[in-house]
């Protein structure tokens, strides 16, 4: 049985598939990304055991998910749909440099990231 983050997960995947919409799936970042706020004037970094807000004040603000027991350090998530709408363009480069990579397949990503990519890394086979 999955736990109680895991089930969550999940029904946010399937509320995702069902509305065509991705913007509710949450992003891991390293916790570090929230420290160059606390050197603005006018910046709001608050938190509780597991839920977070970065807010700089009459600008933005941006609530995030603290992760419980997360390997490597803490970490925190916020949605997709929330770096894209409440996010300014000028800190996405500082959140991207502090995210969390899943593992993944070079191949793949390749692949999705150039239409016409051709992977040719051996004959086919079998699934098993």
């Amino acid at each position: 049985m999955a736990d109680r983050a895991g089930v969550l997960q999940q029904v946010l995947l399937r509320r995702a598939l069902t509305s065509g919409d991705g913007l509710s799936l949450p992003l891991r970042f390293s916790a570090d990304v929230v420290a160059k706020y606390r050197s603005i004037e006018g910046a709001q970094v608050i938190r509780t055991r597991t839920v977070g807000r970065v807010a700089i004040r009459g600008q933005w603000s941006l609530d995030m998910g603290i992760v419980a027991g997360a390997p490597g350090g803490a970490e925190v998530q916020v949605t997709l749909g929330d770096l894209m709408q409440r996010l300014p363009e000028r800190e996405r480069d500082h959140w991207i440099a502090h995210l969390i990579a899943e593992p993944a397949s070079e191949n793949f990503l390749q692949m999705k990231m150039a239409a016409n990519a051709c992977i040719d890394d051996g004959e086919t086979a079998d699934w098993k």
